[in-house]
């Protein structure tokens, strides 16, 4: 699936971006960035694949046709099951990474467990736009 991997590549150089960074979870920039992933986790986890999309950045919707990120989801994510849980490992700052525009980013991993995948890390990029709010532009699950 394309669409996966396309927003999976974002999410890897992310990380990449920022490896030898220190954990920043509890800078005021990065807490709004998680807050607005935990609003955007709960309806992937409620299987609202076209709601995440909605509410994602305007750079991801840019780049990923709906009906592709809906497909990819469904293939990729439903069959692990249900979300049992999902703890933040990491959260670090950016305003440059590969393939996306200079801006405000906070890259988040989490160590998640669902139902039919005990180990899993889910890794976020979260972009801030214009109007001054945080949304998903990329996602990554391994």
């Amino acid at each position: 699936m394309r669409v996966y991997m396309w927003c999976g590549v974002l999410a890897v150089a992310a990380l990449i971006a920022g490896c030898g960074m220190m954990d920043q979870s509890d800078k005021p920039e990065a807490q709004a960035g998680i807050k607005a992933a935990s609003q955007w986790f709960a309806l992937l986890d409620a299987s609202d694949y076209a709601g995440s999309w909605s509410n994602a950045a305007t750079f991801f919707r840019n780049a990923v046709p709906c009906d592709q990120w809906v497909n990819s989801m469904t293939a990729f994510r439903a069959p692990m099951g249900k979300s049992l849980s999902r703890k933040i490992k990491s959260a670090r700052l950016a305003t440059t990474l590969p393939g996306a525009p200079d801006g405000h980013y906070v890259l988040i991993q989490y160590d998640a467990t669902f139902e039919h995948k005990k180990d899993a890390v889910e890794t976020t990029t979260m972009m801030l736009e214009t109007n001054g709010q945080w949304f998903v532009s990329g996602y990554f699950i391994r």
